[in-house]
């Protein structure tokens, strides 16, 4: 085969989607050109909101056999990997922190592949060519964010001297329950119990859930999820990170991929979660509600997305980020890694010694999560 060739791709559109699926799949959705396309088509992802598109491309003559998305950003904002401490620090040093280069699905805070390759294409040899991209001109830094972890080890392998980042979020996985009474029977019995207790309040209050997906979804339904969404960041005294444009563009291009749990109160819809689904995991991402209900969120965001998984043979559940309420809930304390590299000696060596003592803290905060897990011994 021919030598792997770099090229910076300005935007999604400069590539097909069919070029760039191929090496995708289907098990992500957030790495899909569908999506990626629709953050930038829709301007939530632009210049303008601090994300400037330099995609990686990698060519072995005229076929595209290697993708990546990559940024340029000025600020840190909508990545969940909070840096702004070290810009901080470097910046009153008389540094310059940004632009820095990132490698992340802006705004989704969810763990996936950040490299696609073709069958038979070096991975080693990969990871180098794309290490110009950020090691030439005036970058202060690379980030790749909530990285796979064979991917975290390979990029490790490839480019010695980058520093691991490690923080926890919440997991649902299928032990083999066979349906959510065999979920429930797993747990203690005071636990399951309280799971029953939450399901009964929510139907106590005449509420009733309705799960949709693809197209059955509609355009109405759509935009009384969008109402819902954007209150959910109006009561934080803020507007959402995404337009409702960029939310129909994923309904008319990727209908497969969207589940919408919508609640009601008789026929009147009240409140929305939407998530996204791959071929084993099912991603919950965005949620509103019209109304003040007892356990609604943890219906609507939790135990639906549970009840989904069973009915669609999907092992993983990731229902988004933060929370020690899922714990309780039966979603486990999943340790991810995030990679940096920093140009300058520094930086680096204090980055370094942030991270290492961070690393206790996250592994002893592992630890105690998972000693509250509500499942029998």
């Amino acid at each position: 085969m021919s030598v792997l060739r770099r090229h910076t791709l300005p935007a999604m559109e400069a590539v097909s989607a069919g070029d760039w699926n191929a090496l995708v799949g289907d098990d992500h959705p957030f790495l899909r050109h569908e999506f990626l396309h629709a953050l930038e088509a829709s301007g939530s992802v632009s210049p303008a909101t601090g994300w400037v598109p330099h995609h990686q491309t990698l060519w072995q003559g005229e076929s595209l056999v290697g993708v990546m998305p990559l940024y340029h950003k000025r600020h840190s904002l909508g990545e969940y990997v909070f840096d702004w401490a070290w810009a901080d620090a470097w910046e009153r040093a008389g540094g310059r922190y940004y632009p820095k280069a990132l490698t992340a699905i802006p705004y989704t805070p969810a763990p996936g592949p950040r490299l696609a390759l073709a069958a038979g294409v070096d991975p080693r040899a990969a990871r180098e060519a794309l290490a110009s991209a950020w090691e030439e001109g005036e970058l202060s830094s690379w980030h790749l964010l909530f990285a796979e972890e064979g991917e975290v080890a390979e990029w490790q392998s490839a480019r010695p001297g980058l520093l691991a980042r490690h923080g926890v979020q919440f997991q649902w996985r299928d032990r083999g329950y066979g349906d959510f009474d065999g979920f429930l029977a797993a747990m203690t019995s005071k636990r399951r119990k309280a799971v029953r207790r939450e399901r009964r309040l929510v139907a106590d209050q005449g509420l009733s859930l309705h799960r949709l997906e693809g197209e059955a979804i509609g355009a109405a339904a759509l935009e009384h999820f969008y109402r819902c969404y954007e209150i959910t960041y109006l009561e934080r005294g803020r507007r959402g990170y995404l337009g409702l444009d960029f939310f129909r563009r994923l309904l008319a291009t990727m209908p497969e991929s969207l589940l919408l749990v919508q609640a009601r109160l008789g026929e009147r819809p009240v409140a929305a979660a939407l998530y996204l689904q791959g071929a084993h995991t099912l991603y919950g991402r965005y949620w509103g509600s019209e109304v003040n209900a007892d356990c609604l969120h943890f219906e609507a965001c939790y135990y639906q997305g549970i009840e989904h998984c069973f009915e669609r043979g999907l092992t993983t559940f990731d229902p988004g980020t933060q929370g020690e309420h899922k714990l309780t809930r039966g979603f486990e304390p999943r340790l991810l890694t995030s990679l940096h590299h920093i140009a300058h000696p520094r930086l680096r060596a204090a980055v370094a010694r942030f991270c290492d003592e961070e690393r206790e803290q996250v592994l002893a905060y592992r630890r105690a999560a998972e000693s509250a897990l509500p499942f029998k011994e």
